[in-house]
């Protein structure tokens, strides 16, 4: 305890420190600034030295320590960055660190500011807790353990428990109830994420049913830990041994809570898994249905293919495996088991041996091994999942979004291909495509866009990005010194012959710049806007490219997304709905675009926007030169203006335009 305590000593150096900083001149306040910001970073470790830190955090923000900081203006912060600041280690982190105790300063009326500032700290605290819940939880994930140092750790740790002291927890579980809702509304394919913060919760946090929030984190518990009556105080074991005296009328019951609560968020239970497992082992076939929660055509296709479904289950299911259960059922209802070249692949990866590397790359993704559930279990159970939730395949923290959009697209239009991918490179280690008539073999290809592989990720993709990262990048290689986007040949190369010949880019490389972009805006409407491509709907995703652009609108960079269907929401507001596959469908792109997730017509794992909103953002996509051109002045002037003004005054400021008009 002593340890803990800075000496009086050390507080009345600092202080003299301090004061030499303050009449630093121009030219030794730098050097000066560096000496204050080590000093701060040496007492992080503790709480008593966070408190030290708070009392002098006023102080030090009338000096101008953020002075020239991208912490400068408290009114410009972003909570999504704190996480990776963190991570990047002293002096970021330690900035980062008086910056958080600068704003609890700044929302406790310590640091003069206006109301509104006062409240907009308030709500950034609570933001950055629940975005970074391991660090308020003293619960690190394996990646931070490795990527930052033991003080470090300490440093994030003593700051968010002194920050969790002072801000009231109610308000967080309120914020922590609208993060799961928003995750799982997404279905995504790895629940890791909202599984941590249920569990966070429920060690962390005494719950009262009598309040609103507590009752939306207890409903999201009792998904995970207490899905029927029946599992109430009874371990996987005992719940095992207690199935056995049910009465069919009892199974009902049981398997009838587990469905509703796994259809309520797209969580699994492992109590799930076992009570899947009896029912199959024991022949009650007429419930099995009732526990996977099938509609009608799930139903019918189950009683189809039972013999098969019934051991597949056997097979790949378990609990420590039980989340590809949901999987499982919506491969059921979109009717992609009903495929024999799917069925035929599915049961011949439960004949394979798997590559040693491969092994490895699953095993890291599932956090380690374990003795009851094979890695080609996790495998298949990943493969379930995906053909059940195109939509939910995510690139996780890797550069990745080009093999992600093609997991998704051929697990909706060619699943039995996907499968058949799978295989040979779980078998091998390798995966071959052909390229303009030319094979292009992961093996003997150069370097991929991923140096480093973040394991988070689910089975499937772990197996195939690293290869799929390597093929893209050496078909680009080869598509490269045209004149043009290679991707208007790599992405029908990639992806498949049902992409579209034609190929629309805004930027012109030979010009280098942004060319006839009101005749871009005409073929991307007259391509898939209904009122004006004849009523026609998308038969296939479009792979489409994007730019990045940050809150306020500046460009940062490209992005490779899915254009799913373009309809008008439940307002009457014409949207296009899309695949993001970078696991956060939610984001800000300034000038008001802001995706939404749910609650304007998305189906589970689509983003949407007004059309012109997301036109204001794309700069290519494919389309059909026989069909598009001929409608393109279908399309209002005004419509085109609106878009043209946003991407002006946004990404487009980072190019020169040029009026000149291109034969589409």
């Amino acid at each position: 305890m002593q340890d803990n305590i800075i000496s009086k000593n050390k507080l009345e150096s600092f202080d003299e420190l301090f004061e030499s900083y303050q009449s630093a001149t121009v030219l030794t306040r730098e050097e000066k600034v560096k000496k204050v910001v080590g000093q701060l970073d040496a007492w992080c470790g503790n709480k008593e030295g966070i408190l030290q830190i708070y009392k002098r955090i006023a102080a030090l923000n009338q000096a101008g320590i953020f002075k020239g900081t991208p912490w400068e203006n408290p009114s410009k912060l972003v909570p999504q960055l704190v996480n990776g600041t963190f991570k990047s280690g002293h002096p970021n982190s330690t900035y980062e660190l008086l910056s958080e105790l600068r704003m609890l300063a700044i929302a406790r009326g310590e640091i003069q500011a206006s109301e509104n500032l006062m409240e907009e700290a308030e709500i950034y605290l609570q933001e950055v807790l629940v975005l970074n819940l391991e660090f308020v939880f003293n619960e690190p994930q394996e990646e931070t353990r490795l990527l930052m140092s033991e003080h470090e750790l300490n440093k994030v740790h003593s700051l968010f428990g002194f920050i969790s002291d002072q801000i009231q927890l109610s308000k967080v579980k309120a914020s922590l109830v609208d993060e799961l809702v928003l995750i799982c509304e997404q279905r995504p394919v790895v629940t890791e994420k909202q599984r941590r913060i249920i569990a966070l919760v429920k060690e962390k946090i005494d719950l009262d049913p009598k309040d609103p929030a507590d009752e939306n984190l207890l409903a999201f518990q009792r998904s995970i830990y207490r899905p029927s009556i029946g599992t109430e105080g009874k371990t996987y074991q005992e719940y095992e041994d207690y199935l056995k005296i049910l009465s069919e009328a009892q199974l009902i019951v049981e398997a009838d809570q587990m469905s509703e609560g796994m259809l309520s968020n797209g969580l699994v239970s492992s109590y799930h898994a076992s009570l899947l497992l009896f029912l199959v082992k024991n022949k009650h076939y007429e419930v099995v249905g009732r526990c996977l929660g099938l509609n009608e055509s799930g139903l019918a296709l189950f009683s189809e293919y039972q013999e098969f479904v019934c051991t597949l289950i056997v097979d790949v299911i378990h609990p420590s495996n039980a989340q590809c259960i949901y999987g499982l059922a919506k491969s059921l209802e979109n009717g992609v088991l009903s495929r024999s070249a799917v069925r035929a692949g599915l049961h011949n990866l439960q004949t394979i041996s798997l590559h040693p590397n491969v092994k490895e790359r699953i095993i890291k993704s599932v956090g380690s091994a374990k003795a009851e559930v094979s890695p080609k279990q996790f495998l298949i159970g990943a493969l379930l999942r995906i053909l059940g939730q195109p939509l939910g395949v995510g690139q996780g923290n890797n550069p990745t979004c080009q093999s992600a959009r093609g997991i998704s697209m051929w697990s909706q239009h060619a699943p039995a291909k996907l499968i058949h991918m799978v295989h040979a490179a779980a078998v091998h280690n390798d995966l071959s495509f052909r390229f303009e008539g030319k094979e292009i073999k992961y093996s003997e290809t150069a370097l991929g866009l991923v140096q480093n592989l973040d394991h988070q990720l689910d089975a499937v993709s772990v197996t195939l990005v690293p290869m799929l990262d390597k093929i893209y990048n050496e078909m680009m290689r080869r598509a490269s010194g045209r004149g043009e986007d290679p991707h208007k040949w790599v992405n029908p190369g990639l992806y498949g012959q049902w992409i579209q010949i034609g190929f629309a880019s805004a930027y012109d490389y030979l010009s280098n710049a942004i060319v006839d972009f009101e005749g871009f805006v005409k073929i991307f409407y007259a391509m898939c806007h209904p009122e004006y491509n004849g009523g026609h709907r998308l038969v296939y995703p479009n792979p489409v490219g994007i730019f990045i652009t940050s809150a306020k609108g500046e460009m940062l960079g490209f992005h490779a997304i899915s254009l799913l269907r373009v309809e008008k929401d439940p307002q009457g507001i014409t949207r296009a709905y899309f695949l993001n596959p970078n696991n956060e469908g939610r984001q800000n792109w300034g000038q008001g675009i802001c995706p939404s997730v749910y609650g304007n017509g998305e189906n589970h794992g689509e983003s949407s926007l007004p059309i012109h909103e997301f036109a204001g953002r794309i700069y290519a996509f494919h389309y059909n030169t026989l069909d598009a051109t001929a409608k393109m002045e279908e399309v209002p002037q005004n419509e085109v203006d609106k878009v043209k003004e946003l991407a002006k005054n946004s990404w487009g400021k980072s190019y020169t335009w040029l009026e000149i008009k291109k034969q589409w």
